[in-house]
């Protein structure tokens, strides 16, 4: 009887240290998904971003007898200083950092929308060098919410 109760602890112990094993390559897959989960939003949060830029550029060069920066995100959508419709932007895209339309603002000093910036300020960016040249402001920013994406005239 003392034989069996001793390989069912044995059995016990391996099935434990099996279960721990077990527990830390989730664990160590889990880093990782988190980390390639967090690099893919912030490209994607560089491509929106862009895609914002290039709409607030494109307004205010459009502007006919006064450049000035549009006065809200939904004015990308369809330009009213023109007869016709004129988008600079398709839609106002999804902040891939809270899964919202809800955007923090640069603001100009017209009181118009000169950029964007994520609202959730709890994520650290991952990438932090190595950015384009239209982007180089982003370089060293340890927070993506300090990203800011913003059209200023040359």
């Amino acid at each position: 009887m003392k034989a069996g109760k001793r390989e069912h602890g044995v059995a016990y112990l391996a099935l434990l240290i099996g279960v721990a094993i077990v527990g830390v390559g989730v664990a160590a897959v889990g880093v990782v998904w988190s980390e390639v989960s967090q690099r893919e939003k912030e490209r994607e949060l560089l491509f929106v971003g862009e895609q914002f830029r290039k709409g607030i550029q494109q307004y205010y060069e459009s502007g006919v007898a006064e450049k000035k920066y549009p006065p809200t995100l939904e004015a990308l959508l369809q330009d009213s200083r023109f007869p016709g419709i004129r988008r600079h932007l398709r839609q106002v895209y999804r902040d891939p950092m809270s899964g919202t339309t809800q955007w923090g603002l640069v603001r100009a000093p017209d009181g118009g929308v000169m950029g964007v910036y994520s609202l959730r300020t709890d994520v650290l960016a991952k990438k932090q060098t190595n950015f384009p040249p239209q982007l180089a402001g982003l370089e060293g920013k340890t927070k993506t919410s300090e990203w800011e994406f913003a059209y200023t005239p040359k």
